[in-house]
């Protein structure tokens, strides 16, 4: 704090870092207060945040395989904002800090693909083996089988393929870090095109974990594709796709099947109460009991009134003018022992040509899912500045576009 003379010594308002303040001691000069900065973290908000980590940990394991995985985005939105958007408050999976600095995931029953083909169903037989509803005739899948019989059965079988469509099959394994106890996640993922002229051996182009014959169910039913052997602590699904005469993408909306004895640990409300408190926890009150800082309490020494600062201020903003000109005495005093009044356009706290600019800076609170950035980022993206955890970690999804990968 100091006390103004000369030319600076009729201003009064704030002026960058420093705020100019009448008094009946003269003109004072003191920092600017700064509001501090609180994190946003309503329970509300914490809903939706802690689920980021894992929706980005979970899309990574895809490593760039979903690309055009969602029709119809455009140029607006990409396949990562997509997916963190479609899942976001359906399958709540509540990941801690620690999972996601040590690269953890859960798999989770989450939607990873979304089109107009339609979509394949899964099920579950009396063999613990997961079965699809293609139907395969009386092919029987061994090592001597091609691609090109595989195309064929399935075409004339299934009224909604055709030759060149694509099949992709995806399998994750879930296992549990024996030193971190950290959850871990692996999705690999095999795809083959319905080529009706390729003679290559079928089981060389893609696994047989995924893509074997199994007996169908009911009278007359054939074989059908589906998987080898059961699934443990683990997870799959087959996309249909298919690349229309426009170069377009159509694919068929379908969900992860997840058997797992990991995932029940991260869901629930002990999870979120967990997750939460490894970010800093709800805060639901922006500053309480905040003490004052050191320049109000020389001030308030020093019995100096100090104008309350406008909170529209830009801390860069200019203050108004000093007393207006003129001679009618319409204006307000503002203090001191001598203090006149000045013109009607005015005060002694800022004339007719003084202008407060209002904030449009700071942090404004994303909600969106943006693109995951930085060293400690989830993964996707929130634009904004709220942060989830505290130290400014975003839980927020973060924003590989996931550029790249296969069409198909």
């Amino acid at each position: 704090m100091a006390k103004v003379t000369g030319q600076s010594s009729d201003l009064s308002g704030k002026v960058g870092n420093l705020t100019y303040a009448q008094t009946k001691y003269g003109t004072v000069v003191y920092p600017s207060k700064r509001k501090a900065k609180i994190p946003r973290r309503s329970e509300k908000q914490m809903y939706i945040r802690t689920q980021w980590a894992n929706l980005a940990a979970v899309y990574r394991q895809f490593n760039k395989t979903l690309k055009k995985a969602f029709e119809g985005l455009g140029d607006t939105m990409s396949v990562y904002n997509a997916f963190i958007q479609a899942n976001t408050n359906v399958v709540k999976v509540y990941v801690p800090k620690s999972v996601r600095l040590n690269g953890g995931s859960v798999l989770a029953p989450y939607i990873i693909t979304r089109g107009t083909l339609p979509s394949v169903v899964t099920t579950v037989n009396g063999s613990g083996v997961m079965v699809t509803d293609i139907n395969l005739g009386n092919l029987v899948i061994g090592a001597q089988t091609t691609v090109q019989q595989l195309a064929a059965a399935v075409v004339s079988y299934n009224s909604d393929y055709q030759a060149g469509d694509q099949i992709t099959f995806f399998y994750g394994q879930q296992t549990v870090d024996q030193v971190t106890g950290v959850p871990r996640a692996k999705i690999t993922g095999y795809k083959v095109m319905l080529d009706l002229m390729d003679t290559t051996p079928l089981w060389d182009v893609v696994s047989s974990l995924g893509f074997t014959s199994v007996g169908g169910s009911g009278s007359g039913a054939g074989m059908r594709l589906g998987m080898s052997q059961g699934i443990t602590d683990g997870a799959c699904a087959w996309i249909h796709s298919r690349e229309d005469a426009s170069g377009n993408l159509n694919v068929s909306t379908q969900y992860l099947y997840v058997d797992s004895t990991v995932l029940s640990t991260y869901q629930g409300d002990n999870a979120f109460a967990s997750s939460a408190d490894s970010y800093g926890g709800i805060n639901t009150e922006a500053v309480y009991l905040q003490p004052t800082d050191l320049t109000n309490q020389i001030l308030a020494a020093a019995g100096l009134l100090i104008p309350e600062e406008n909170e529209n201020e830009d801390e860069n903003g200019g203050s108004g003018s000093s007393s207006g000109t003129g001679g009618s005495s319409t204006g307000s005093e503002t203090g001191g022992d001598s203090g006149s009044s000045s013109s009607g356009n005015g005060n002694e706290n800022g004339g007719s040509g003084g202008s407060e600019s209002t904030e449009t800076g700071g942090g404004t609170s994303g909600e969106t899912t943006g693109n995951e950035t930085g060293d400690d980022n989830t993964g996707g993206s929130g634009s904004g500045s709220d942060n989830t955890g505290g130290g400014g970690d975003n839980t927020g999804g973060g924003g590989d576009d996931e550029p790249g990968g296969d069409d198909h």
